[in-house]
């Protein structure tokens, strides 16, 4: 059945995952019908029907609901929608876009994740608006996030990839860091950094010691097992590992001076059944002392993307997150209400206030920038899970800063659809910035997709 049989078994794990009461007997029964040559159709129906009769969905506690948004608006003709990079006949796995310059020519590119074929992609700007899509590295062990440094410091940039080997549920140790290095002619060696441990989500490079060398800061999804570390360089493609939290469900690291102490510090957000926000102060030495800065008592509250960012312009690093993961202890997956986006202001101490932004069925990839160039930071996001059988579903949402810590949401777009990472930068030099975006179909439909999407503002803008 291959494809759709994949994400049925994947689904599974989860649904068994979030919830417990599911007993050995009737898991076996789920994944024995998996083995049997059925029909796709049969074949859901039967799984389906098995989980509904054996499985009691356990009860919930959700926080208290936020106001909804007073103020909505719809926005579709803000943006022209271009498709770049090669085209496609498969469904797209691309997990994870960053626009930045690789080659240092003045001009933006973009690199993808390419999870289920293996590939870190180049979409290469050759002339304003001309991309051309260029294989960096296959093999990759599915590719879920990538960030670009000089780490061996030889004036040139490199690519830090995190790979899960395995996007859905998997427990072994399977996952790997790998560095492409350029060798200043754009041609790119794999380095692997780690392997052999839970699967890696995302990693960060930065001199986390004091002592001029870009160290790592790893964080593994895993799936009940998980971790945070940082690795400290010692040598040329060379690092030490050492373990901050041994914790499930790592979504997103990020790297900031967050207590306002001269050091860099790393915030962490987990979902699984933790749900909650890690902040590992460092010392200035390389020795962190964790505390949890933020928690939600919903265990389906899905976690699903976070950033750091100075979303009120005093100076100090906030974190901007969202819920949104669409999976979990219900058998559809889908949109939740209580799906959204969230602001942890730094009060300048190491402490937060939190404040919601807004509601977003689906919510990933949170990206502060000035959208429309008034001097605040605005937040974009997209909906990775939603209800596609409504034309007016949410895909990619605005919220904009209208100052006094009000937000008003903005749909700009309802299609393409099933959108899971965007980006924005000035791709082509005139001063507006532009998003480029991702598409990752978890489930069906498998409709109004696009791989890799440019949004460009409107003349009349």
């Amino acid at each position: 059945m291959g494809y759709e049989q994949d994400v049925c078994y994947a689904f599974a794990n989860r649904y068994f995952a979030s919830n417990p009461v599911a007993d050995t007997k009737i898991k076996l029964t789920v994944f024995q019908i998996m083995e049997l040559k059925f029909s796709t159709s049969l074949f859901t129906f039967a799984l389906l029907t098995v989980l509904q009769t054996a499985c009691t969905r356990p009860e919930t506690t959700l926080d208290s609901p936020a106001p909804p948004i007073a103020q909505a608006e719809i926005d579709l003709d803000r943006y022209v929608v271009s498709p770049i990079g090669n085209d496609f006949d498969d469904v797209p796995w691309v997990a994870h876009v960053r626009a930045l310059d690789l080659n240092e020519d003045g001009l933006m590119d973009v690199i993808g994740c390419e999870a289920k074929d293996d590939q870190v992609i180049w979409l290469k700007q050759n002339d304003k608006g001309h991309f051309e899509e260029i294989l960096l590295a296959s093999d990759m062990q599915a590719p879920v996030h990538a960030e670009v440094y000089d780490l061996d410091e030889d004036g040139d940039l490199d690519i830090l990839v995190s790979c899960m080997n395995i996007v859905f549920p998997n427990n072994d140790k399977i996952g790997a860091l790998i560095a492409l290095e350029n060798d200043g002619l754009e041609n790119f060696r794999k380095r692997i950094i780690l392997e052999g441990v839970e699967r890696v989500n995302d990693a960060r490079a930065h001199d986390m010691d004091g002592d001029g060398d870009l160290d790592l800061v790893v964080g593994q999804f895993g799936y009940d097992q998980g971790e945070v570390r940082w690795m400290k360089k010692i040598g040329p493609w060379k690092y030490a590992s050492q373990s901050l939290i041994h914790l499930s469900g790592l979504i997103n690291v990020c790297v900031s001076d967050f207590n306002n102490d001269g050091h860099p510090d790393i915030a962490a957000q987990f979902s699984q059944q933790w749900e909650e926000i890690h902040l590992f102060e460092n010392d200035g030495k390389g020795n962190f002392t964790d505390k949890i800065i933020w928690g939600s008592t919903n265990h389906d509250y899905a976690s699903s993307g976070m950033t750091e960012a100075d979303l009120n312009q005093d100076g100090l690093p906030d974190l901007v997150f969202t819920n949104g993961d669409g999976f979990g202890p219900t058998l559809k997956p889908g949109p939740r209400p209580w799906h959204g986006i969230q602001w942890l202001e730094n009060m300048g101490d190491g402490s937060f206030k939190y404040s919601r932004i807004g509601d977003l069925a689906g919510a990933y990839s949170p990206v502060v920038k000035d959208v429309d160039q008034d001097g605040d930071q605005d937040i974009l996001s997209v909906s990775g899970f939603n209800d596609w059988e409504n034309p007016k579903a949410d895909s990619l949402v605005w919220f904009r800063n209208d100052e006094d810590r009000g937000f008003t949401k903005v749909t700009l777009a309802h299609e393409p659809i099933q959108l899971l990472s965007i980006d924005f930068a000035d791709f082509d030099g005139d001063g507006t910035g532009e998003i480029i975006s991702g598409c990752f179909p978890s489930y069906p439909p498998y409709d109004r997709l696009s791989r890799f999407t440019i949004w460009k503002e409107t003349a009349n803008r």
